[in-house]
């Protein structure tokens, strides 16, 4: 077998070590020896193995003092910072899963604004048609039913979104997180308020939404708090005098004053062209 090789799986083995909780945040590796006799590989070998750990920013080499697990929240690699939000050990403590739903929420987010200026009839009909999945799960108490239609409706959102890089970057997050929408959804009063924040993107009432949004902080369900709030954003496209570029997605707030007759009403996300 190839060094790289080698290298490779000796680099795998050593995450593994530290997503179990064997080598701590902040504590040293043990000595080069150590590892490369018990790995059974030369000290070369282990060299490109941690190389290829810095390189994720893993670990870190202080000259004269060893070699450092960093925590998880200096991590740049993707996979191994899925794998620490999912671990089990203390290495995947409260930071990364607070962290991965934070980047949910801003793709999201910026998902809806898009969505809301490139939608079409058949992206309307095809958020409607989750929509109805949803209230039927719901009716029937159907937890695995309704969770499958809720990630329905959010790639509907995607998709109307067009933009093939969000799906990609949100996909992940998204596997990562279905646990605790399984966690959620099984309250009923949790699946009702899913069911209403999901109808005002849709739009049946984005002025109402405007109004009272200040009782959502715009945090996906699915989230870190025991009762967590659904995505509730007033998608507000600009008229002609901005260019037709989307406004700003907001959570509205209880302190902004009455929608003036005197201003133009904003439609929402789904006013049919």
């Amino acid at each position: 077998m190839s060094r790289e090789t080698l290298a490779d799986e000796l680099a795998e083995q050593l995450l593994q070590g530290i997503l179990d909780g064997r080598y701590r945040a902040g504590a040293p590796l043990p000595p080069e020896a150590d590892i490369a006799e018990e790995a059974g590989v030369s000290r070369l070998t282990l060299r490109e193995a941690v190389k290829t750990l810095r390189a994720k920013s893993v670990v870190r080499v202080e000259r004269g003092r060893g070699t450092f697990v960093n925590p998880p929240n200096r991590w740049t690699d993707l996979s191994a910072l899925m794998r620490a939000a999912t671990a089990s050990r203390p290495t995947a403590n409260g930071a990364v899963p607070r962290r991965l739903i934070e980047a949910r929420r801003v793709i999201e987010v910026g998902a809806a604004e898009l969505a809301a200026a490139r939608r079409n009839n058949a992206h309307l009909d095809a958020l409607e048609a989750t929509l109805d999945d949803m209230r039927a799960a719901a009716a029937g108490g159907e937890v695995e039913s309704f969770v499958t239609a809720d990630i329905a409706f959010h790639a509907a959102v995607l998709d109307a979104a067009g933009n093939v890089f969000l799906a990609a970057l949100l996909d992940p997050l998204g596997r990562l997180l279905v646990e605790g929408r399984h966690q959620t959804s099984a309250h009923a009063d949790i699946r009702a308020h899913a069911i209403e924040h999901h109808e005002a993107i849709v739009g049946r009432d984005p002025l109402g939404l405007a109004r009272t949004g200040e009782r959502s902080d715009a945090r996906p369900h699915g989230s870190d708090r025991a009762r967590p709030r659904n995505l509730r954003v007033a998608v507000r496209p600009v008229g002609r005098g901005s260019g037709g570029r989307c406004g700003a997605l907001n959570p509205a707030r209880k302190s902004q004053p009455p929608v003036s007759r005197a201003r133009r009403r904003v439609p929402g996300l789904p006013l049919r062209r």
